[in-house]
């Protein structure tokens, strides 16, 4: 005999009921389309499995271990890490039905923000500079570069550390920032991110605890300019200069990392929690004030400025 109770096998090929698929999509699916936390991991998978496949393929060529850091492994590094989150993003953006500009690189003023940042980074690091410089904990050994030379390295790592501002920013305050906004909130997700960021520079040589924190602080503050200019272009124009006077015009470490041609030859003297010891300029105890100079400036021309008068 059998048991009516057992179930028959063509049962078990029935199709789901309206009910139960109505789950399964709210499990993936919210009101805006694929749910924060999935599209993160997403993400996060495309990401990482492109980045392993492009290590794999080009392995030692595109390895920062190797210091001084030299012009050809540089711009291979960063323009196959640009390759790989812009293909993750576009990706997203595809599935999310949104522009693939919209992470990030729309807003007005496009091409002024990113000259500002860039003309702002480099002056709020050449400050830093001054004062190492005449407290005695950076001194300059002289010039490395001269003439044709000088100019042609100027320019080409101009450009390289270009890409290393737009790989940067558009990995961390790219889509991550713009998609986990829609979930935890745009300040929880810029101290997330923040995070991230300095967990990313951990692994560099000649890092430090203190370089590492200002470098977790100094993430919050790009998150902050994407805050007022609802975009990163100024950003990537900071970050672009700060890192390009800090490694090829004062010639310094750079988060623990140095390149091959640079301008100004010079090296860290006494206390390295002033003088940044290995880590380099931003490993100093006067970028914390530093920083929050930043931040009024910002809220000075981008917030109180733009304030209607009162009557």
């Amino acid at each position: 005999m059998i048991n009516s109770s057992q179930a028959q096998p063509h049962d078990l090929m029935a199709p789901q009921s309206p009910l139960s698929n109505s789950k399964m999509r709210r499990v993936f699916m919210g009101q805006q389309g694929l749910r924060v936390g999935w599209s993160v991991l997403l993400f996060a998978a495309i990401y990482f499995g492109l980045n392993f496949a492009v290590t794999a393929a080009l392995g030692n060529l595109i390895s920062m271990d190797q210091s001084p850091i030299q012009l050809g492994p540089g711009f291979l590094a960063e323009g196959s890490w640009i390759l790989v989150v812009l293909i993750a993003t576009w990706i997203m953006a595809r599935i999310e039905k949104r522009p693939l500009l919209s992470y990030g690189y729309t807003g007005n003023h496009k091409a002024l923000r990113l000259v500002t940042g860039m003309l702002w980074g480099f002056l709020c690091l050449s400050v830093v500079v001054g004062v190492l410089w005449k407290a005695g904990w950076l001194v300059f050994d002289g010039m490395s570069l001269t003439g044709f030379m000088a100019w042609k390295y100027a320019l080409a790592w101009g450009l390289g550390f270009l890409l290393v501002g737009v790989f940067e920013e558009s990995t961390l305050r790219g889509y991550l920032q713009y998609t986990l906004a829609r979930g935890i909130g745009f300040w929880w997700a810029a101290l997330v991110l923040s995070v991230a960021f300095l967990i990313g520079h951990a692994s560099n040589g000649g890092e430090s605890p203190l370089g590492l924190l200002e470098v977790g602080l100094g993430g919050f503050v790009f998150c902050l300019s994407l805050w007022y200019t609802k975009s990163l272009f100024w950003a990537v124009g900071f970050h672009t200069g700060w890192d390009w006077a800090q490694s090829y015009f004062y010639g310094t470490a750079d988060s623990g990392l140095v390149i091959k041609q640079h301008f100004l030859a010079s090296h860290p003297a006494g206390n390295p929690r002033w003088s940044g010891g290995t880590t380099g300029p931003e490993g100093s105890l006067l970028i914390l004030p530093l920083l929050t100079m930043v931040v009024i400036g910002m809220w000075l021309w981008w917030d109180v400025r733009k304030r209607p008068a009162q009557s």
